[in-house]
């Protein structure tokens, strides 16, 4: 078993609590006992959800915020070097941890599952959550999103199972050393970061060979992850086992077939000499995949296989994955966290299945002016799989603006592929501009890893009047 409080995590400050992988931390380490603190820009559902676990939330960074006895700071990559509780640490003498070292340490003693890939962490770390906890198994999980059913990113349990999304942004996810690990396509992303795919290939490298002694690698049917699997194997890992998920042929874990039924698809996979049916509670052929890695993961750490295919079953999303926000005026508002243009295709091609004769419209916000830098024109040629779209101005994050890259870049490509596109830079205004272009049967998709998630509820009272 895990300790119950990993060394220097007592009394933790984490700087930016409310983000996805640093409260879902916060949260284990207070369900654990730990004294937990943090600050963060504003306050939040997530600053709710934390303060109900016992967790202090100081609103705003200022250098006060942090106590003098903190056994240790907590901070993301997106912490800047300025901010002033860092600096307050500094002087202090309290150790700064990343948030990846963090979420090491807590799987420390456990059966260990890191689910990685530039697209799917999520979803697919969600339906190994749900289905565990279906089994009874009482997992720990840390996830990038809020599960639909228990309404929260992560859980301690007292399992020897654990969980987690592997984030590769930032090259964090070469901290961890588990059991098993998932990855489930490789592509160029996080442009800040990462300058090839040299560099890309060499990071998850460097994931797959912490693996565990005896431990097994499981990768999809995305040519990244296969190219990926080659040269882990080409490496000499002769106690690592490396589990192919796909559609073809050669396939270890081979899904035989896919059935849509609107926003549920019904899959059935191959696995270890018997068949497996199951439901999808989301629409779409990649989430199918998602479900076939987490059958096959699991069953490489020990899990019946059968028992697991029917527990995921009980998987019925996580949130701004396809997630339905409401329906009125007979229009229904979906959200998509779908960013990269290998994502909002899928997502498109998702929606579209499920949509069948109706409209699909589309409210986008690019993220990140680097990801619009180098990717802007593919982003513009998938919104042409939808029959309306508006496109907002890139949500910053992190990141400073880049002379001439803005949401025309997308726009400009957008009509080039044929794709009908408004620029709406007053995101106020969106609401307005949704219900002058819906009518009843139509489908609405915001989309965007921004706040364009905060659109649902505005738009849904929009048509409901």
């Amino acid at each position: 078993m895990a300790p119950a409080i990993p060394a220097a995590m007592e009394r933790p400050h984490f700087i930016g609590i409310g983000g996805a992988g640093m409260s879902g931390i916060a949260k284990i380490l207070a369900q654990r006992g730990a004294k937990v603190a943090g600050s963060d820009a504003k306050d939040s559902p997530t600053a709710e959800a934390l303060r109900a676990h016992g967790v202090t939330v100081h609103l705003g960074h200022a250098a006060e915020h942090l106590a003098d006895d903190a056994s240790a700071v907590v901070v993301s990559s997106a912490i800047r070097a300025d901010n002033p509780e860092l600096a307050r640490a500094a002087e202090l003498g309290i150790p700064v941890v990343h948030r990846s070292d963090a979420l090491a340490s807590l799987m420390d003693g456990l059966t260990a599952i890191a689910v990685a890939g530039t697209h799917g962490k999520t979803t697919t770390t969600s339906m190994l959550a749900v289905a565990l906890t279906e089994l009874d198994l009482d997992p720990s999980y840390a996830i990038g999103g809020d599960l639909s059913g228990p309404g929260t990113n992560a859980r301690h349990g007292a399992g020897e199972v654990f969980v987690a999304e592997a984030d590769e942004s930032d090259r964090s996810f070469q901290k961890y050393d588990p059991q098993v690990a998932i990855v489930l396509n490789v592509e160029l992303d996080h442009h800040a970061n990462y300058a090839s795919m040299d560099e890309i290939y060499e990071s998850f490298e460097k994931f797959a060979a912490k693996l565990r002694p005896g431990g097994t690698l499981v990768v999809g049917e995305h040519a990244g992850a296969r190219e990926l699997a080659a040269r882990v194997a080409a490496a000499g890992r002769e106690d690592l086992a490396i589990v192919t998920v796909g559609e073809g042929d050669g396939s270890d874990a081979r899904i035989l077939k896919i059935v849509p039924n609107g926003m549920k698809s019904e899959v059935t996979v191959a696995l270890d000499g018997a068949e497996h049916t199951f439901t999808v509670s989301v629409p779409g052929r990649h989430y199918a995949h998602n479900a076939a890695a987490a059958l096959a993961a699991g069953a490489r750490a020990g899990l019946d296989p059968a028992a697991l295919a029917q527990a995921l079953t009980a998987y019925t999303g996580v949130g701004r994955r396809l997630q339905l926000k409401g329906e009125a005026a007979g229009v229904q508002v979906i959200d998509s966290y779908a960013h990269h243009p290998t994502e909002m295709t899928a997502d498109l091609e998702a929606m579209r299945g499920a949509a069948g004769d109706s409209r699909l419209l589309v409210v986008f916000q690019p993220h990140l002016f680097s990801r619009t830098q180098e990717l802007g024109k593919e982003m513009g040629e998938a919104l042409a799989l939808a029959d309306g779209s508006v496109v907002l101005d890139i949500y910053p994050a992190r990141e400073d603006p880049i002379p001439g890259v803005t949401s025309e870049l997308i726009l400009d490509a957008a009509r080039v592929a044929g794709a009908d596109v408004t620029a709406v830079h007053d995101k106020t205004a969106v609401p307005d501009a949704i219900a002058g272009m819906a009518r009843p049967g139509d489908f609405v998709l915001t989309m965007g890893a921004g706040d364009v998630t905060d659109l649902g509820p505005l738009i849904l009272a929009r048509l409901a009047n």
